[in-house]
Parts: structure tokens; sequence; C-alpha cells
């Protein structure tokens, strides 16, 4: 009997599920990546705010320094927010992570089930091969036997020095 149906069939759905696991992981990961980006450009804007301050006091130009100041206004606005959504986004990283690993350790399950079954079933399979070479052997062993059983004996052999000629009888009455 071959691995069931029902066994393939849960180990390609375990396989499935892993594979939609894994997409959901890396969607979650590039997700975090952006954010995590968005931070850095905001952090590179309230640096440029800064450095735009610096050189208005040298230069003296006040809207190069309001436009300084407004940068660092709005990169300090975002920066709470994106690490508040940087956290959730860990979150989502981890559970799905998780998810995806408890996936994986069903999917091996389910393959380890399968090779287990073929392995049975190859052991099976050799072992009804062998008991089918043994019954031949034994078979084969007992029609000789047999065979040898149901051929008459040898005819004497006569005794060297005479001739024996078929159909002619060797008894001493006839010469």
């Amino acid at each position: 009997m071959a691995v069931s149906r029902a066994l393939r069939r849960l180990l390609r759905i375990r396989d499935l599920e892993e594979e939609q696991s894994r997409i959901a992981l890396e969607s979650a990961m590039g997700g975090l990546r952006r954010l995590e980006q968005a931070q850095a450009a905001t952090s590179g804007r309230d640096r440029r705010g800064r450095r735009l301050v610096a050189a208005s006091i040298q230069t003296g130009e006040l809207p190069d320094r309001l436009a300084g100041l407004e940068e660092q206004r709005a990169a300090e606005r975002l920066q709470p927010a994106l690490a508040r959504r940087i956290l959730d986004a860990e979150q989502v990283v981890a559970n799905r992570r998780q998810d995806f690993l408890a996936r994986r350790v069903e999917r091996r399950q389910a393959e380890t089930l399968v090779k287990e079954s073929e392995a049975r079933e190859a052991i099976d399979a050799d072992r009804r091969s062998q008991q089918g070479l043994d019954d031949w052997f034994r078979n084969r062993r007992h029609r000789v036997e047999s065979q040898s059983k149901a051929v008459p004996p040898p005819e004497p052999k006569p005794a060297p020095g005479i001739i024996v000629t078929p159909g002619l009888s060797t008894s001493s009455d006839e010469t």
C-alpha cells in the first residue's frame, strides 16, 4: 500500500501554509524596513534643519532660520509617531516569525510521517520480495527431491569386459 493520499495531502497543505507564513513574514519585515528608513530620513531631516539654523545664524538670513526651525519641529513630531509604529511593526514581525516557525515544524512533522511511511513500505516490499525468493527456492528444492524419488533406480551396470547389446539377452541359457 502506498503512502496514503491523506498524508500526502496533509504534507501539501502544510507546505502551502508554511509558504504563506513565509510571505507574510517577508511582507512584515519589508514594512518594518520602510518604517526604519523613514525614521532615518526623519533624523536626517532634523540634522538638515539644525545645519540650516546654524548657517542662518552666521549669514543672518531669517527665512533660512525659520525653515530650519520648521524642519526640526516636523522631525520632532514625526519621531514619536514613527517610533510607535516601529514598535508595533516589530511586534507583528515577531508574531509572524513565530507563526512561520510553527508552520515549518508542522510541515517537517508531516514530511517525517511521509518518509517513515515510505521507508516502512520499502522494508515491507523487500521482505515480500525475499519471501517470494525463499518460497521459489524451497519449491524448487522440493520439486528436485520429488523428481529424484519418482525416477526409477538406474539399471545395474554390467561387469567390465562384457558387452551388452540392447535387445539381446545376456543370460547363459541361451548360448
